[in-house]
């Protein structure tokens, strides 16, 4: 693969409606993982590390880097400049197998431990991720391609899973109280005690590679269980750090596992899923997969959390302060370049503030700058993948062949990186595939409404239900809203939802469990423990 110099930082003008097939077609560009066969290495030269021993290049089995059993790699590049950064193994059943025993052994000791001790070791796992911040935020930037600005973010956000001072992770680990249950019968106590449920698998999506991982990986060592990781092929790099971090705060050998794998993911997932020794399963990423993963943690009934696919729903009614409307739009939708599970994909404006509106959320998204995620004047990142441009090219050129304007960006942008020109379009049908797809990508799609049980209709009209976001001020509507809309979780007057002590999760197809506020206690057993002859 041709090293390539990051692209300039490049401004959007509005282009005329239905412009889009005037407009520079992209190149092909290869994936953001290959796999070959050759030692795990790494490109040290572009890494630029404070502590280049943060970058491992192995995977993580019961406290020792190793490589794959029959020497495969994956090769992961940035997604900005498609240059190479490195290989990580590419691992498969018997890696996955050893892994697990590791989780096994690991927890007949770390099941038993206090909840004091493993509180203060996540407390100084917390310290680790801040003494590092920088260095974090720049893997994350490297092999994920969101801004530098957003990637410290993350790492905040990642490390507050670890600690928040009020009912989360460490400060939770020392209070999972159990309970007396008063007895109809006199010579009888009832008393009911939490345990941790055991070996826990986690998989985990690219969009954040850091903070996914600690959300489910916080709660499961506060809670006293022991894990498998398998981390996303594009953003392996992440994961590994934070298990080197992991072992600097003192997590015992076989307490945290990571394999690593792209070829011989179905194996590896159904291991993780079916195995007898695993009694946990925690997944984020899309419904399909989600699914797949359901049925075969099934087989041996599993408790698991899964947080899936999103198509939130973003409502401008006429009484909204537009501004502030406008400014939650492009928060909510334009983060990590439209690639968050909560990024609003359908938007819905009423009529008599619909072209305000419009224009003046394409007067802000105008102004975004596309580019490196090191270049400081930079607002957005590029795409994880091609395949992740081709989605969003699709979807746009779907709804313009329907009806739909473009009043900025529509387009690729041309030169190295995945990257797609963030977009506004007007006039968007209902039968758009946007509409019933996931975008996961910069493009604000608006759509007008009359009436407040038209505009519920429309946004409760999908399959799933993961974050739903709406703007008024008129206090009766705030409430009817936010109850009759079917999601997990919704954003009144804000277009920021995301915290780490929120009950963070989904309804209908969106998923199972929550994450996050009281997220401990997906990883806990409850067991009655009744004394008779009193």
């Amino acid at each position: 693969m041709l090293l390539r110099h990051p692209p300039s930082s490049l401004s959007f003008r509005v282009i005329a409606p239905r412009a889009l097939a005037a407009t520079p077609r992209f190149r092909n560009s290869s994936a953001s993982t290959l796999w070959c066969r050759m030692a795990s290495t790494a490109n040290t030269s572009v890494w630029g590390l404070k502590d280049p021993s943060l970058l491992k290049t192995q995977g993580y089995i019961d406290g020792k880097w190793v490589d794959a059993t029959e020497g495969g790699t994956i090769l992961v590049t940035n997604p900005a400049t498609e240059e190479e950064l490195g290989t990580v193994p590419e691992m498969g059943l018997a890696e996955t197998v050893a892994a697990i025993a590791a989780a096994g052994a690991a927890f007949q000791t770390w099941g038993k431990t206090t909840a004091k001790y493993r509180h203060d070791i996540l407390m100084k796992f917390f310290g680790l991720l801040h003494e590092h911040h920088d260095d974090l935020a720049r893997i994350i930037t490297l092999e994920n391609g969101k801004t530098s600005t957003e990637a410290k973010g993350e790492n905040i956000y990642s490390a507050s899973f670890l600690e928040v001072n009020w009912y989360l992770t460490a400060e939770e680990a020392v209070r999972t109280y159990g309970e007396h249950v008063p007895s109809p019968f006199p010579n009888v106590r009832n008393i009911v005690i939490k345990q941790p449920v055991g070996v826990v698998s986690i998989l985990t999506p690219w969009n954040f590679p850091s903070a996914m991982i600690t959300r489910k990986l916080g709660a499961a060592l506060a809670a006293g269980c022991t894990a498998v990781i398998k981390p996303a092929p594009e953003t392996p790099f992440s994961a590994l750090a934070l298990a080197e971090l992991s072992r600097r705060a003192g997590v015992p050998d076989g307490v945290i596992n990571i394999v690593t794998t792209l070829k011989n993911v179905n194996e590896v997932g159904r291991e993780m899923c079916e195995s007898k020794t695993v009694r946990k399963v925690s997944f984020t990423g899309s419904t399909p997969v989600a699914k797949a993963l359901y049925g075969m943690a099934a087989s041996t009934l599993k408790k698991i959390s899964i947080e899936a696919g999103g198509n939130a729903p973003f409502i401008v009614f006429d009484d909204a302060d537009i501004e502030k409307a406008v400014e939650g739009a492009i928060l909510c939708k334009f983060r990590a370049s439209g690639q968050t599970c909560i990024c609003a994909n359908r938007i819905y404006v009423q009529s008599s503030v619909y072209a305000d509106f419009a224009s003046r959320l394409a007067e802000k998204v105008t102004a975004f700058k596309v580019g490196s995620g090191f270049d400081e004047t930079t607002t957005h990142g590029p795409l994880i993948h091609a395949r992740a441009v081709s989605k969003v090219e699709r979807h746009v050129n779907d709804a313009v062949s329907r009806g739909a304007q473009i009043l900025v960006g529509g387009q690729r942008i041309s030169g190295a990186g995945t990257f797609y020109a963030p977009t506004v379009l007007s006039d968007v049908p209902a039968d758009a595939v946007l509409n019933s797809e996931e975008t996961f990508g910069p493009v604000a799609a608006l759509t007008k409404f009359e009436t407040e049980e038209e505009v519920i209709a429309m946004a409760n009209s999908t399959d799933v239900g993961l974050a739903g976001y709406f703007f008024s001020r008129d206090v009766g509507r705030v409430w009817r809203v936010a109850e009759a809309l079917e999601v997990g979780m919704v954003g009144t007057n804000t277009g920021m939802i995301s915290q780490a002590t929120i009950p963070f999760g989904g309804v209908k197809e969106s998923g199972l469990g929550r994450e996050g506020g009281h997220g401990i206690e997906e990883y806990l057993n409850q067991k009655l423990i009744a004394f008779g002859g009193i």
